[in-house]
Parts: C-alpha cells; sequence; structure tokens
C-alpha cells in the first residue's frame, strides 16, 4: 500500500508514532528535498527521491504501483487539503491509499489567530493567479491564503490594495510549528513589499474595500462593458439560478458577450468550471478583464462561432447557457447534441426570430419558457415613471438521463 505521510515544519519531531513506523519501514521515500532533508539519516533508511518537475509522470508511476511496493510520500501538513494526497488518491483509488495526516497549515494558522475553523475561508493561491483572491473580499470575512515563494505575502497585499482594502489587518505566519516560527503582525497597504521565508501562509481579515457578494446579480457596473452587450442584474440572476451551479460541474457559455454568467456561474460554486465562447475578438478581451476583477481567473475564454466552435471543447458540459446567436442554423441542435444527459440547457431572446427559435425548441425538447419583464423607475420631465428593458423569453430545460427511443 502507498502511504501519504504528512509532514510540518517541526519534522520527525511533529510525526506520530504510526506515521514515523511507516517511514522507517518504508523501501522508498518521495517528497520535496526541503521534506526530505527532515528525515533523520539512521532512523529512516529508505531510498530518498525528490519529485521532480513536472510531477505528474512519478505521480502516475506511484499510482500503477502502489500495490506493489512499501512507499511512503511526503505531504505538508494534511495531504488531502489541497496536498498530493488527494491527488493520489483520485490516481491510485483510495483502497490503494493510506494517509496519516498532520495538522495542516490551515489549522495551524486559525490556532494563532484564534480564528474559529469553520469562520474563516481557506483560499489556496499555489500555482494559481493571485486575483483568485478576489471573489473571497468582503467586509468582515477572514482569510488564510496559501502562497508560494518567498514574495507571497506581496502579491496576496497588492490584490487586496487594488481592491481598496489596503487597511485589512494582515499576519504573515512563517514556519508554522517548527522552530522557526515567526509571525509578522501588518496591514495589506503596509506588506506591499514584504519578503517572507518561503513557507508561510497569511491570514486577513477583510477591512473596506469594493465588496461584491456571491449571489448572482451583482450590478452591471461591476462589468467591463463597453459595447452593452451584457445580460442585465435582473435578468442574470433569474438565468443563473435556472442553470443552477453544483459541485465540479461545468458549463458553456455560448455567445457569452462579456461574459458575465459565466462569471457568475464560477463566483457561486468554487469547484465549477466555465467555458466562455464568443467571436468577437474585442469581446474576448473584456471577457478576461472582468473574470480577472471579480475573482475568477480560471474561466477558460475560447474565440469561436458556434455551432462549429463547440467541437473542439472536450468533456460534454453539465449546463450550457445560450446568450447570443440563437437563431443560428444548427446551434441549438449542436448545443443539445453535447449537453451531457441530466444537463441543464437555458437559452435568452429578446427577437421575434429568436423567440420563434425557443419556442420549437420547446416544443421538442420540453421544458418552460418564461417571460421576463421589467422596469425602473426613471425620470420623465420633473415626475418618475417606469422605463421597461427589452423583454428577455427565456427557455429552460433539462435533457433526460436517459434518451427516449426515436418512434
Amino acid at each position: 500500500m502507498l502511504t501519504v505521510v504528512g509532514i510540518g515544519a517541526d519534522g520527525w519531531d511533529g510525526l506520530g508514532g504510526p506515521a514515523r513506523r511507516a517511514l522507517q519501514h518504508a523501501t522508498r521515500v518521495v517528497g520535496s528535498q526541503r521534506q526530505l532533508d527532515l528525515l533523520p539519516a539512521d532512523g529512516v533508511t529508505a531510498a530518498r527521491t525528490p519529485w521532480p518537475s513536472p510531477m505528474a509522470p512519478l505521480v502516475e508511476t506511484l499510482a500503477r504501483d502502489a500495490a506493489a511496493a512499501d512507499v511512503a510520500v511526503l505531504a505538508s501538513g494534511d495531504p488531502m487539503l489541497h496536498g498530493v494526497g488527494a491527488t493520489l488518491v483520485r490516481a491510485a483509488g483510495a483502497e490503494h491509499v493510506r494517509v496519516l495526516p498532520h495538522p495542516s497549515a490551515f489549522a495551524l494558522a486559525c490556532a494563532r489567530m484564534g480564528w474559529p475553523q469553520h469562520e474563516t475561508e481557506l483560499v489556496s493561491l499555489v500555482a494559481r493567479d493571485p486575483q483568485a483572491l478576489v471573489r473571497a473580499l468582503q467586509p468582515g470575512r477572514r482569510i488564510v491564503a496559501y502562497v508560494t515563494g518567498a514574495g507571497g505575502a506581496a502579491e496576496v497585499a497588492k490584490v487586496l490594495t487594488a481592491h481598496g482594502a489596503g487597511a485589512s489587518p494582515l499576519t504573515v505566519l512563517e514556519q508554522l510549528g517548527g522552530p522557526g516560527e515567526q509571525r509578522t503582525d501588518t496591514t495589506a497597504a503596509r506588506a506591499l513589499d514584504h519578503v517572507a521565508d518561503p513557507l508561510h501562509v497569511v491570514a486577513v481579515h477583510v477591512a473596506g474595500g469594493r465588496a461584491h457578494p456571491r449571489t448572482p446579480g451583482l450590478p452591471d457596473d461591476a462589468f467591463v462593458a463597453s459595447d452593452g452587450q451584457l445580460t442585465k442584474r435582473h435578468v442574470r440572476a433569474v438565468t443563473v439560478a435556472a442553470l443552477g451551479p453544483l459541485p465540479h460541474e461545468g458549463l458553456w457559455d455560448v455567445g457569452a458577450g462579456n461574459g458575465s454568467i459565466a462569471i457568475e456561474w464560477l463566483r457561486a460554486e468554487p469547484t465549477a468550471t466555465a467555458v466562455a465562447i464568443e467571436p468577437r475578438a474585442d469581446r474576448l478581451g473584456r471577457i478576461a478583464q472582468n473574470a480577472q476583477a471579480l475573482g475568477v481567473p480560471q474561466l477558460t475564454v475560447v474565440e469561436g462561432r458556434a455551432p462549429d466552435a463547440l467541437a473542439g471543447l472536450g468533456a460534454a458540459p453539465d449546463a450550457i447557457f445560450i446568450g447570443g446567436g440563437i437563431t443560428t442554423p444548427g446551434l441549438l441542435d449542436a448545443c443539445w447534441q453535447a449537453l451531457k444527459p441530466g444537463g441543464r440547457l437555458v437559452a435568452n431572446t429578446v427577437t421575434l426570430e429568436g423567440e420563434q427559435a425557443v419556442v420549437a425548441a420547446r416544443g421538442t425538447h420540453g421544458g418552460t419558457l418564461t417571460r421576463i419583464d421589467i422596469a425602473h423607475a426613471d425620470a420623465v420631465g420633473t415626475f418618475t415613471g417606469w422605463r421597461a428593458q427589452m423583454t428577455v423569453v427565456q427557455w429552460a430545460t433539462a435533457k433526460p438521463k436517459t434518451e427516449r427511443p426515436a418512434s
């Protein structure tokens, strides 16, 4: 069996009996060079293998041979919390991997800060764009951020100050649990040039800033949309609710415009994925800009015109939104064929021709049609009256989990 041993900055001294025995009986130990150096030469006699770069080939080898050799893998803290343990379990199967966790850096950070773990959000920026932090920036939120390298704290500080939260208390926690542990209490604005030990995490209590909730329906001015191709706030909230993002699901936003639906989908469910498909190059740049500014830099942006652009997108999506090009010949059929069984399809239109297309689609695939009429109070001379938005017709349906045989 493959054994994954969590180890902290306290090294051998911090390991319990089962973890020590696993390392002493192993024929091979894999880990970062820093972790391998924490093991005593006289206590662990196994061959030592540092992780290569990239790691994937060795992960595949370990997973394939998991049941054939006594191999131990070292992981930082809790191997199942943003660690290699989860990767190995997915690759080899839980029945072939034994995980012996150590207190995570998240647990240690919360203990040092006096923050209840269930009230604190963990954000991993390891090998991720620091803008991913933006999604969590609401006043009063407590965040522990995993970072990479000596400049990790400074990157967090830059994101906070760029979003008006420079006054947020920020604590840099280095070498947590080890003999060289250090703590630096400062603010985001004063930490822009901070250099820390490469092994550190950052704790932030967000104060101020341009905060947006995660519930769908962000203000329209939260997006850069210079050509007006933006699903407006109230319609967007209804649309994301109809799409219903769930954990680990994928969305195709077809005719994405400025990307608002895909962005709100990702903000609502952090484990979800999304692809925004848009034919116009100028809008592609705005989609990427909006995704960065609103904390979902992982959004995949694809230049192309549906249905042709759908062919190379990979795995079948769990949900598809059609926001543009609804009358394009073959588009609805291509989206229906691509959709995963049990998946949801939502289409919005404001034209009579588009309405005819979704009425016909409902006749073929079922679902619901909803007419959305929204008006806002606005000045009419010295008085106030209602100014209506364009009427939106929305078709929402779900693909049967088992297709009915053709009659």
